[in-house]
């Protein structure tokens, strides 16, 4: 098997999503933040099932990262419960506010890496780290 090269470009470009999707907008005078996944959930049925591609990219990503199956496992599992309660009309919708799937998936995938030791690359000038042919051989 190839050795993964991570770049830290890869890694904040997932935080970056994982930003978008749980905490894009502050609400004025009461300081919660929440984001496009919350935003989705409102729209009944749809909503949840739209929020579901950047979490499964994120997964996808953590995969070609090197992350573990325990890893994979456990974002999989904030993912699931995100989507499960979310499809509680109200209940989903506060609950979706305050757990942040994607940025507690990002969490763990930083830190699983970090605790590798993972060693991160600069990818200065280049397009994508995952385009197969910008990857360095």
């Amino acid at each position: 098997m190839p050795d993964k090269k991570i770049s830290q470009q890869d890694l904040d470009r997932l935080h970056r999503l994982a930003r978008r999707m749980d905490n894009a907008f502050r609400i004025p005078l009461i300081g919660v933040r929440l984001g496009w996944d919350s935003i989705l959930g409102l729209v009944p049925g749809v909503g949840d099932a739209l929020a579901l591609a950047p979490a499964g990219y994120i997964i996808k990503e953590a995969h070609r990262l090197g992350a573990d199956n325990s890893v994979l496992g456990r974002m999989g599992a904030n993912v699931a419960i995100d989507m499960l309660i979310g499809t509680i009309p109200l209940i989903g919708d506060l609950f979706d506010i305050g757990w942040k799937a994607n940025t507690r998936n990002v969490a763990l995938l930083r830190d699983h890496l970090d605790g590798k030791g993972a060693a991160y690359s600069s990818t200065e000038g280049r397009l994508s780290s995952h385009h197969p042919t910008l990857r360095s051989k």
